[in-house]
């Protein structure tokens, strides 16, 4: 798949700013500005082209359940349970404590809609399980993948998202106005 996805990308124009730093084995990937479900085809196909080989995305357990539960864990989905006793973070930090390599990908904004602030899962989920962040910003207007150095939770959460939303705010989207550009303050 990883030829297959390369040329894809070859295809539509997209490239890679840099390459993904592979000697970092276990983070929390976040992926934005996520403004459209093409998002997830582009990401699917960098994380093949990129060879990343332990990224993986979660999805609600549901998903993994029915009769596309297989295609879901094929292109790299792991099931979580949000109606357990063991909050959905708890669940990723025991995932990352169980694992030599793992990289989670999730949306910052946790939604496709313009929202007002970032969720903070993703944050929690990073210093919980005491993994970087990776911040992986998804600019289609120049058709290219741009990746973070990557940066651990510090104890100002606050001054982490200000970091955040700097770093994804001037990246457009497929759809620009429910970017991230608002948030700057």
């Amino acid at each position: 798949m990883h030829f297959f996805f390369k040329i894809l990308l070859l295809l539509f124009g997209w490239k890679a700013e840099k390459k993904f730093p592979h000697h970092i084995k276990k983070a929390i990937v976040i992926a934005g500005p996520h403004t459209s479900a093409w998002d997830f085809v582009i990401g699917i196909a960098f994380r093949s082209a990129l060879r990343m080989k332990n990224g993986k995305f979660l999805g609600k357990a549901e998903l993994f359940n029915g009769p596309f539960g297989f295609f879901f864990r094929w292109v790299g989905g792991t099931p979580v349970n949000r109606f357990s006793k063991n909050g959905v973070v708890e669940q990723v930090v025991e995932k990352f404590n169980t694992s030599e390599n793992l990289l989670i990908g999730l949306s910052p904004e946790g939604t496709r809609k313009k929202v007002e602030h970032l969720r903070t899962g993703f944050y929690f989920m990073a210093k919980k399980a005491a993994v970087p962040i990776i911040m992986i910003g998804m600019d289609y207007e120049n058709k290219q993948l741009t990746i973070s150095e990557p940066f651990y939770t510090s104890d100002n959460q606050e001054e982490d998202f200000k970091k955040i939303i700097q770093y994804f705010a001037p990246i457009n989207g497929k759809y620009p106005e429910l970017g991230m550009r608002h948030l700057l303050k």
